[in-house]
């Protein structure tokens, strides 16, 4: 276990027993969630495939289960799910289907500090948490605790720029900005706990924390914002550092 001290984004302490539920069902809830969900299913096996098909997967954060069955699809893996919220761990015991639920061993942790010794896994699988994360201080923490109890290989998802999403959302928040009645505190509250992260910074974090890029892919490339990239740990950047 890191020998930093737990910390934790604001946002994650919302996910009681009701967000937790809410937060199952909504990936299934109309067309175009069901669609988004198969896309980041699809977007998943790539990049396991590209790490190798890795045999024990930390998934961190796990939220209610939602990559559970399509990480217990090769025979041989098993998976470690994490999460910062009891109540996400509680829900996603309950209601994820039976075929993973023999192969999943569930911990409460948070990214910033896992509770795991060194090189305790494969690879870590981290989807729908860095595009929460806006200093560069905490995504470095976070990265470095994923080298840390990493044996090879990291999968991640975030917002990159570069596509038409991201300047349209960018316009969209310097027009709040430059309202009249723009209220910060509101947008504090209600707008920005999910944020854009260059490409060319963010590479150089993974780098920087002592990863190479085994290679990326863009849900809908040119228009979308979420990028999901694959990572090995390297001898260069800032391997074994804290």
């Amino acid at each position: 276990m890191s020998d930093s001290g737990p910390v934790e984004l604001e946002f994650s302490r919302k996910y009681d027993l009701q967000h937790a539920e809410h937060y199952l069902k909504k990936h299934q809830d109309g067309w175009s969630r069901r669609l988004s969900n198969w896309r980041d299913q699809q977007l998943a096996r790539r990049a396991l495939k590209q790490a190798g098909e890795p045999r024990l997967v930390l998934d961190l954060p796990c939220g209610a289960g939602r990559f559970w069955a399509t990480l217990a699809e090769h025979p041989g893996r098993e998976i470690l799910a994490a999460d910062y919220s009891a109540d996400m761990l509680d829900v996603a015991r309950r209601y994820q289907g039976s075929e993973s639920q023999g192969r999943v061993r569930t911990l409460q942790t948070s990214a910033f500090s896992i509770d795991l010794d060194d090189a305790s896994v494969d690879c870590v699988f981290c989807m729908r948490l860095l595009h929460h994360v806006a200093d560069v201080e905490n995504r470095t923490t976070i990265l470095r605790e994923f080298h840390r109890v990493s044996r090879d290989t990291v999968i991640l998802s975030l917002w990159v720029d570069g596509n038409y999403k991201a300047w349209r959302r960018r316009r969209l928040e310097q027009r709040r900005e430059q309202g009249r009645n723009y209220d910060r505190n509101y947008s504090r509250s209600h707008g920005r706990n999910r944020f854009i992260i260059a490409r060319e910074q963010v590479e150089r974090e993974f780098h920087d924390a002592g990863f190479a890029i085994v290679g990326h892919q863009d849900f809908l490339p040119g228009y979308a914002m979420w990028r999901v990239y694959t990572l090995r740990k390297s001898d260069i950047g800032g391997r074994g550092r804290r």
